[in-house]
Order: structure tokens, then C-alpha cells, then sequence
């Protein structure tokens, strides 16, 4: 029994995508991902309190699960794995500032929050009452290699029959969110999680 790709997304600063089909986003003021929360129609004002890498990883599991019946269900059985490149560093730059100076000292408690790239996974889990495995890896760059090794690790364990995967980068102007659900299957229609599989869905995804 092999593992496939169910479901997968794709968001930036200007498009997104849900299983290679294009979501309309009306254009206006907002910024992108704001626009995108409200064309989805979400309610979660805690959306709004979020740093971008967690609107990213947070919008993206929105596009994976949505028309899911069960996703409020608890589940035991579904683990969460993010990777980036820049960890938190967007946050991280963000709290500095409030605290270089001893004359404008301003910590922000809620910027000190993003300030750890596992809250990405924490936003998702809360959101979508997943109690499976949880972790946030930090890479040199983009590996499909590294991708494809953790998850099938992840699947090692008994418990875990569903693995939602995402690259999710937020700093200075590289901001994308690349998400799978993957599940144990052997189906021959399905779509096989593989390095070929997530380059080819990624490419597709950065395209339009």
C-alpha cells in the first residue's frame, strides 16, 4: 500500500489554488490573503491576530479541508509537518524592533508569539481539532527528497493514517504556501506521493 496525494493547495501573494483549479479572488485594497479569507467566507477572527506564515499555512489547510463533514470531529490519527527556509525570521525582525532602542522599548507580547514557526502547525491543529504528530522543520532550501523521507517517517507510526505536509515560506518578498494531505492508499488513480508528484504540483501551483 502506497502513500498518494488527496488533496493539495497553493497560495502567494497573488493566486491560489485548491487541486490545480484557481480560486477567484476579488481584487481591491486588501492584501491578498485577507482578500482570500473573505472570498472563502471563514469565520475565524482570530485570523486576524495571526503573522502571514501562520495565514499562509492557516488559509491553505482552509482550501484542503473545506466541504470536509468531519473536520471538527477530533482526530488522533492525522499528523501536521511544515518545512521552510527562514523559520520565523519575519517575526522575529518584527519583535526586534521593539526592542532595540532602551528609549522606545515596546515589547509586543503579540508579535513575541510568531516568534516560534511551530505556531504555524499549532494555528492549523486548533482550527481543524488534529491531535496527531506536530513539528516545524527549517531547511537550507525547498527538498521534495526531505518532504517525501519525513512524511514516510511520520507513517511509521500506527496511529498516523493521514499526513498534511506543507512548505510555507513568509520573509521579505518570498511569501508561498505549497500544502498536501496525504494518505495510505492503493489505488491506481490515485496520485503517488513522490519527489516527481510534489515538484510537478508545485510547479503548477507557481504558474497559475
Amino acid at each position: 500500500m502506497g502513500l498518494v496525494i488527496r488533496k493539495y493547495s497553493y497560495i502567494n501573494d497573488r493566486v491560489a489554488s485548491v487541486d490545480g483549479r484557481a480560486i477567484p479572488v476579488p481584487a481591491g485594497e486588501e492584501k491578498f490573503l485577507t482578500a482570500l479569507y473573505r472570498a472563502r467566507r471563514v469565520d475565524y477572527p482570530r485570523f486576524f491576530k495571526m503573522d502571514a506564515l501562520s495565514k499562509l499555512g492557516f488559509l491553505a489547510s482552509e482550501l484542503i479541508f473545506e466541504g470536509d463533514a468531519s473536520r471538527f470531529t477530533p482526530r488522533d490519527h492525522v499528523a501536521i509537518l511544515c518545512f521552510n527556509r527562514s523559520s520565523s525570521l519575519e517575526s522575529d525582525a518584527a519583535y526586534q524592533a521593539t526592542i532595540r532602542h532602551g528609549e522606545e522599548y515596546f515589547p509586543s507580547p503579540s508579535l513575541f508569539v510568531y516568534t516560534l514557526p511551530n505556531i504555524v502547525t499549532a494555528e492549523i491543529a486548533i482550527r481543524n481539532r488534529l491531535h496527531g504528530e506536530t513539528a516545524f522543520y527549517v531547511l537550507e532550501r525547498f527538498d521534495p527528497r526531505a518532504l517525501v523521507g519525513r512524511v514516510g517517517e511520520a507513517f511509521q507510526d500506527a496511529a498516523t493514517r493521514a499526513v498534511l505536509v506543507a512548505w510555507v515560506e513568509s520573509f521579505r518578498d518570498s511569501r508561498e504556501v505549497f500544502m498536501m494531505l496525504v494518505e495510505k492508499n492503493d489505488t491506481i488513480f490515485d496520485l503517488p506521493f513522490s519527489v516527481e508528484s510534489i515538484v510537478e504540483l508545485l510547479n503548477r501551483g507557481r504558474n497559475g
